[in-house]
């Protein structure tokens, strides 16, 4: 059986087919994923109005001076034991994590256990496949130390990739926020001039841009739950900030600051953030479409020319091969 699946993995043939079907499967979850997006929003607007009520249900007990009680969902069983058996929280807790989790939209200490869960099973998973396949399958004719310096770099890569996924998740999730949150200042512009409050601003625009960004939507539906009951609203607008880790948002959070200490006008403020948010993320579209050019000269000559010398050249040797 393991000799099949060597054969099988050095075949050339059956490793082209099983990459191609891997590409049709992708392009095809691909195509139909969108398709179950709204189910997808209606659970996520969930999650944020449970935060919402967390929020509520903490304040109160802080007030009435009571014990905390928690709203977050609890992790699964075996997950929060074995991160409790191998007091996980003490060898690989790291406060950066905690706020990246929170910066990639997974929040309460449920997504935290599971983080540090999978920080331990990985590198032990990813270490044992490799040395199964380094020195029993594959039969690699290389020194010793060779192998074993492979298997702990498989294990250190499996150690970093959970924080590689979170860095992922939270550059897709800033990159939405990014690209609708002029439309974002604009709205809240439109709401604050028409004489709403911030909280109803809020409100209002976390309803309307929900279509074009889910995340901002919901980081806005939590700052008018904090606004609403935290007792120092700058705390909410620090939450903001923190929570999206972009230097537009930190730069609207830093006016709304001031304007609640000193009164000063909000309109003009956000008026001019709104258009430098908007310069920013054309510039940023416009570095992309320069940079497309270059991109787009290696697959040219690997797939394009080779294809149109055979257009043109083609008949020309079927031709001259048709008099000889």
């Amino acid at each position: 059986m393991i000799q099949f699946l060597v054969d099988k993995i050095h075949d050339a043939r059956f490793m082209a087919m099983l990459l191609a079907a891997i590409a049709v499967s992708a392009t095809a979850y691909t195509l139909i994923m969108p398709l179950f997006a709204g189910e997808g929003l209606q659970k996520r607007m969930k999650a944020v109005a449970n935060e919402r009520e967390r929020i509520r249900q903490r304040e109160r007990d802080r007030i009435n001076k009571t014990d905390k009680v928690s709203l977050r969902q609890t992790p699964k069983q075996l997950v929060s034991k074995v991160v409790e058996d191998f007091n996980l929280g003490k060898w690989l807790a790291q406060e950066a994590a905690r706020e990246k989790l929170t910066m990639a939209g997974y929040r309460g200490q449920a997504p935290y256990i599971t983080f540090l869960f999978f920080r331990l099973v990985t590198p032990i998973v990813l270490f044992l496949a490799s040395i199964l396949y380094v020195f029993v399958i594959s039969h690699m004719e290389y020194s010793l130390p060779i192998k074993v310096g492979m298997c702990i770099a498989t294990a250190y890569l499996g150690l970093q990739a959970p924080m590689l996924f979170l860095k992922n998740a939270i550059s897709k999730r800033q990159l939405s926020i990014r690209r609708a949150f002029p439309d974002a200042l604009d709205l809240l512009l439109i709401c604050i001039e028409a004489g709403m409050s911030i909280e109803v601003a809020f409100r209002k625009v976390s309803t309307e841009i929900v279509g074009q960004s889910i995340a901002l939507s919901e980081e806005f539906t939590l700052t008018t739950a904090e606004l609403s009951y935290l007792q120092d609203r700058k705390v909410a607008y620090e939450n903001l900030a923190k929570r999206t880790g972009l230097d537009g948002v930190k730069s609207v959070c830093l006016a709304l600051q001031q304007s609640e200490r000193y009164g000063t006008p909000l309109g003009q403020s956000l008026r001019v953030m709104a258009q430098e948010n908007r310069d920013m993320r054309m510039n940023e579209a416009e570095k992309k479409a320069a940079a497309l050019p270059p991109k787009l000269t290696v697959p040219m000559i690997l797939f394009f020319l080779p294809v149109l010398f055979v257009v043109i050249l083609g008949p020309t040797f079927i031709k001259v091969a048709a008099m000889q």
